[in-house]
């Protein structure tokens, strides 16, 4: 009985990547969105606004900053994980209900990104785009500075899976899952808030945990 005690506390992490990635595979091809339904290992959900997102990786991928900055910039997967790293451990909290506790993240601070563009005078937001072709987010300029706001290449100590949004993503501690927008491909400085796709089927738009969209949940500071 210790035996195979042991041997399940040396096998559980890799049935558990096994499970993730392989429903993370499915779910992506699932049109009818019914997977996302299903919790794995890691008790995360797998959504998709559209039927497939094109997977990226260090060769092609490609994020761009540019609206209203002096530096419009490019950088690659390799370029953004030579900047400064933060790491944090938060719980992820979906409007849907479902949470993961002490989940960590790892990547930019995406103020270090604007400063590094030189945001203009007469900026009031940031608008995020995706490249599953659909998806877009958004945050004022005083949210994306927050410290705990990242662009994220690491997730539960592991570089960031396609299924999770990889391999970059936003990460937006303080606010529902859904403002943490998946597969990152744009950062534009604009002069007022656009709202994302979820907001605009009545979502909101200053999604923090406990004090939006109806919900009473516990922080997840």
């Amino acid at each position: 009985m210790l035996g195979l005690g042991a041997a399940g506390v040396v096998a559980a992490p890799v049935l558990q990547r096994t499970l993730e990635s392989g429903l993370g595979a499915v779910a992506d091809k699932d049109p009818t969105g019914l997977t996302g339904l299903l919790p794995n290992g890691g008790g995360f959900r797998y959504y998709s606004v559209t039927t497939s997102v094109p997977e990226k990786t260090a060769a092609d991928y490609r994020l761009t900053v540019d609206g209203l900055v002096d530096r419009p910039a490019t950088y690659t997967l390799g370029s953004l994980k030579a900047l400064p790293q933060t790491r944090m451990v938060r719980d992820v909290q979906c409007v849907t209900g479902w949470r993961v506790p002490e989940t960590p993240f790892e990547g930019v601070r995406l103020s270090a990104l604007l400063d590094a563009a030189g945001v203009q005078s007469g900026a009031k937001a940031i608008r995020f785009t995706c490249f599953d072709g659909s998806y877009s987010e958004s945050l004022t300029l005083e949210q994306a500075r927050r410290p705990d706001v990242l662009v994220a290449t690491r997730m539960q100590d592991e570089p960031l899976a396609h299924a999770h949004g990889g391999p970059v993503r936003l990460y937006v501690a303080p606010m529902y899952f859904y403002k943490s927008a998946k597969w990152l491909s744009g950062i534009t400085v604009t002069d007022s808030v656009r709202p994302g796709y979820w907001e605009e089927l009545g979502y909101d738009v200053d999604a923090w945990v406990g004090r939006s969209n109806g919900r009473d949940d516990a922080p997840t500071v």
